[in-house]
């Protein structure tokens, strides 16, 4: 395994977490997002994020627990484990590596472990390393293509057989083998 990138000496887990909390609003707001967190404990996730008039709420996770060659969050809160619609995104720090993980709940919703493997380019959550597009609402590199609509004029008429550009189109469809005789 290669050498942390990242040696920290916070040892309680609650400042620890606090610090992982700071480390993700300066994260991103380098990355043009607005970022606001609740008043008080009692709220299931950490901070609401915006950008552009659209809104998200984020629940930051870090960790330096490894798993075999790559890293275990756990996905619980204080007061156990999270329910439906309770937040958006997990924005998932791993803090030896210096790597951020934002996954939409979707994709973690039942899990009690998070597991994330920097090291395996066909790791599940791979898609969602350093992904703060998403927190901007933009669209991630494997989303699919839902449509794609164009528009095109009709040609006017030319009579290009008549010019000197004749021999060349006809040299070029010579070359094509499906244009040969």
């Amino acid at each position: 395994m290669t050498k942390p990138k990242v040696k920290i000496k916070i040892k309680h887990a609650k400042r620890r977490g606090e610090w992982a909390e700071m480390r993700f609003m300066a994260m991103a707001t380098e990355n043009g997002i607005e970022v606001s967190k609740p008043y008080g404990e009692m709220a299931r996730y950490d901070f609401v994020v915006e950008h552009q008039g659209k809104f998200a709420r984020v629940q930051v996770k870090s960790t330096m627990h490894r798993n075999g060659r790559g890293y275990a969050c756990t996905m619980r809160g204080w007061r156990g484990p999270y329910g439906r619609n309770e937040f958006d995104y997990v924005a998932a720090y791993l803090i030896l590596e210096d790597l951020w993980y934002i996954v939409p709940v979707k994709d973690i919703r039942g899990q009690w472990t998070l597991s994330l493997n920097p090291h395996l380019k066909n790791a599940r959550y791979e898609p969602y390393r350093e992904a703060w597009h998403l927190l901007r609402g933009e669209p991630g590199k494997s989303d699919k293509i839902r449509s794609i609509q164009a528009c095109a004029e009709e040609p006017a008429v030319s009579r290009f057989w008549e010019g000197p550009d004749f021999s060349r189109a006809a040299q070029s469809l010579e070359m094509c083998p499906r244009f040969s005789a």
